[in-house]
């Protein structure tokens, strides 16, 4: 099964997002720190905890540790992917502070349709990769926010640029 063909909650996605993060970093999770990792009691952990179990998400068993399945894992990993490419856009191209950007991924990523959501991940990713934009067209963003102005007279440099990379792009492929 996919991420699409089980329905998880939010609160469910999240729990997949921090066992992957906790078992990164300690290779398992424990009830206890996944409560403190979510700010959340343990008794709400384990209740969660069992519907990812019976789900086929995790490995669960009370009183022990608790790993992702393969199925698990996918499912964890594409969330975070998208939660993390929503935060960086929001933190490196809107300017908004790290925390907020992390609150504000998170609300997104769960308020939005996944269609919607996969959308704008897509339009990240192509800011970054495509050769008509990239670090340059982002920075001048950055600067235009930062000053509040446009100086019109940079727009010819800012074109040649963009005509430079596509045709250097072009030339590698």
């Amino acid at each position: 099964m996919t991420e699409k063909e089980i329905m998880l909650s939010d609160s469910l996605e999240d729990y997949l997002e921090t066992i992957l993060a906790l078992e990164t970093t300690n290779k398992v999770a424990r009830v206890k720190d996944i409560a403190d990792k979510m700010g959340v009691l343990r008794g709400s952990v384990t209740g969660a905890l069992k519907n990812l179990g019976e789900k086929g998400l995790i490995n669960y068993k009370p009183y022990s540790f608790i790993t992702l399945t393969r199925e698990g894992r996918v499912i964890a990993s594409e969330v975070t992917r998208r939660h993390e490419e929503i935060k960086n856009f929001l933190q490196n191209v809107l300017q908004i502070n790290e925390e907020s950007a992390d609150a504000n991924a998170c609300r997104m990523e769960h308020a939005m349709d996944r269609a919607a959501i996969d959308r704008l991940v897509e339009f990240i990713e192509y800011i970054h990769h495509c050769p008509r934009t990239g670090r340059d067209w982002i920075d001048a963003f950055v600067n235009f926010y930062s000053t509040n102005k446009h100086d019109k007279t940079k727009c010819s440099k800012c074109m040649q640029q963009c005509y430079d990379r596509y045709f250097d792009a072009d030339k590698k492929a």
